[in-house]
């Protein structure tokens, strides 16, 4: 069955049992963001709110609030997208298995983007910016936000050419900051995505930058704005493949409109202007900070008969966009090793904040006749940071295939496990300095700048890993409750980061202090503010070591030593996990808003 719009996707979940329908005015400032959470924490279904205040229209949050409803959407297309993927990794897959993969070239041929003959139900009506929900969704954001959004634009180079175009997710602000009402809205991207190659293209040009940003429509078309596709399939043949009804489509007053979409904004993104955006809550659980960015000039506003507004609340994950990654693996697991030559798995790990942490398996090739060492991971590992979002990533950890076959980067304990068994931190770190990072994460040395850390591990097990400390066993002053967040990591209450200076000889002093002690089964120690909180969750450890660590300014070591430029250490890695003055708030929650959120949700069962 192909959902024709968001609306039949939305009953849909309701017929299954999969829609709790809010029928009480609900305020967007806060509130119905912290009943979203709330539904989510609880696994809870769809969210359908009737009446939110200050708008006409209705909203709906939370359809992929979980795994097995995210596969219940796409359940009728899933399984012929993977086809269609797998015979792109090897076509001759085609002639092994014809019974499989003879309809796979007829489901890519027949999901190309069409342009609708009759007009496009979504300019049934038009409305204006404040009359859509301002739905904001932390307290310190800076307005309302579209967090669900799919932004058009095309290649000035081959102007209508929609096989070309690209359909993006970014960030976008409807009110707040210097933005004039029902005029202007913020454009939150970076040059190296899509949209901001269109950019560069058209500051050279005396085009008009036309913009047009969809929200709403079949459940696929938000998927496909942030789907990394393999090179040659456009977004919007993506979006038909997974929805099984291609992508339609329409041009008015020079705009590409989607005709499914239950909202479409047209409007120019202004070239040479930018102006403050933010703050937001973002995925890393902290806030984006105000800065400039692009603005788009808004022209019309359209929107589809009995339309619903689709959102999603971000912040620390996991959150609903989690289902995104979990599905992205389901599909594009397959093409991993023809992204990145020799690697057999790669891990964005979610509740570490995505790109904060890869973690990665790959295959040694090289040298077999001698030492068994990391050599061609080192090779894949570069590969890895060097291509699209991957590019991103901080903290790269990286094992040898040939050390366990059966090795998983979704286990995520017993990867950490496997890697500290055998790492030597003498031999397996290698830094990137004075480099790019995340523009989300604050944990560096500027905006968008910082460094990266490469632990490529291979070899035989080298130690035993613990959770018990030596009967002798202190710490000096300032420093308490120590206690494990994995066998082998021991975090330790530190005393509170506030002068660079004296906070790395607090790291130092306490590295010189360890070496008293015989420590081998303890590989990693890391400095935090709360050691109950870090070792509560495996999430808990992941989110606060690898969200707050800037590789060359807060690892340390036991014994640490630099030889021709190589640092390493013969004890104990340590990571100053404490929070910086430089970074940015964490995300809290309104006790009277949770209390609001907690009162509603009392009235309805689900």
């Amino acid at each position: 069955m192909a959902y024709t719009s968001l609306r039949a996707a939305v009953l849909d979940l309701e017929r299954h049992g999969q829609l709790l329908r809010v029928k009480e005015e609900v305020d967007p400032h806060l509130d119905i963001a912290e009943i979203h959470r709330q539904v989510f924490k609880r696994q809870g279904p769809a969210i359908l709110f009737e009446r939110v205040k200050g708008s006409p229209f209705q909203a709906v949050s939370n359809i992929y609030g979980t795994f097995e409803r995210t596969a219940f959407l796409f359940r009728h297309t899933l399984d012929r997208v993977k086809r269609v993927i797998e015979l792109k990794k090897d076509p001759t897959s085609m002639l092994k298995k014809p019974g499989r993969y003879l309809g796979a070239p007829f489901t890519a041929l027949s999901a190309l983007p069409m342009r609708s003959r009759f007009g496009a139900s979504v300019t049934y009506g038009t409305t204006t910016i404040d009359q859509l929900p301002q739905i904001k969704s932390w307290p310190m954001d800076g307005g309302a936000f579209i967090t669900m959004p799919q932004v058009y634009t095309e290649d000035p180079d081959v102007l209508g050419n929609v096989m070309q175009s690209n359909l993006g997710m970014y960030r976008i602000q409807l009110s707040g900051n210097d933005y004039i009402p029902n005029e202007e809205i913020g454009m939150h991207y970076q040059l190296h995505r899509g949209i901001g190659v269109h950019h560069t293209k058209y500051n050279k040009s005396d085009l008009p930058f036309r913009c047009s940003i969809f929200v709403g429509g079949p459940p696929s078309h938000a998927f496909s704005a942030i789907m990394p596709l393999p090179e040659g399939l456009s977004e919007l043949t993506f979006a038909g493949m997974l929805a099984g009804r291609r992508f339609r489509y329409t041009r008015r007053d020079g705009h590409f409109l989607s005709a499914d979409a239950d909202f479409v904004i047209t409007g120019e993104i202004l070239k040479d202007i930018k102006k403050p955006e933010g703050p937001f809550g973002d995925h890393l659980g902290y806030y984006s900070l105000t800065h400039d960015f692009p603005v788009m000039r808004v022209h019309k506003v359209y929107h589809r008969k009995d339309p619903l507004w689709h959102f999603s609340v971000v912040g620390r994950p996991p959150m609903e966009d989690s289902s995104f990654g979990w599905l992205i693996h389901e599909l594009v697991a397959p093409l991993t090793s023809q992204e990145f030559p020799g690697v057999k798995e790669i891990h964005a790990v979610d509740a570490s904040g995505v790109h904060p942490l890869l973690l990665a398996i790959g295959n040694e090739r090289y040298m077999p006749f001698r030492e068994r060492k990391p050599e061609e991971i080192l090779t894949i590992a570069n590969r890895i940071l060097g291509s699209g979002q991957t590019s991103l990533a901080k903290f790269l950890f990286i094992a040898a295939a040939d050390d366990d076959p059966n090795l998983d980067t979704h286990d995520i304990a017993h990867f950490f496990q496997h890697i500290l068994e055998r790492v030597d931190w003498t031999r397996d770190l290698h830094f990137h300095t004075r480099t790019t990072i995340d523009t989300l994460d604050y944990s560096g040395t500027g905006w968008n700048e910082g460094s990266k850390l490469v632990v490529a591990c291979r070899g035989d097990q080298r130690r035993t890993l613990r959770t018990t400390l030596p009967e002798n066993f202190s710490l000096p002053a300032g420093f308490g409750e120590p206690l494990f967040c994995l066998p082998g990591v021991l975090a330790v209450r530190s005393p509170k980061f506030e002068v660079e200076k004296t906070a790395r000889e607090q790291a130092e002093s306490l590295c010189q202090w360890l070496e008293r002690f015989d420590l081998p089964h303890i590989p990693l120690v890391l400095l935090v503010d709360d050691s109950r909180f870090a070792s509560a969750t495996l999430n808990n450890f992941l989110w606060v070591t690898f969200t707050r660590a800037n590789p060359s300014h807060d690892v340390y070591g036991v014994q640490s030593f630099t030889d021709f430029k190589h640092w390493g250490c013969r004890g104990s890695l340590v990571i100053d996990a404490r929070k910086k003055p430089h970074h940015a708030p964490e995300l809290e929650v309104d006790p009277d808003v949770q209390k609001r959120a907690m009162e509603l949700l009392g009235r309805y069962k689900f």
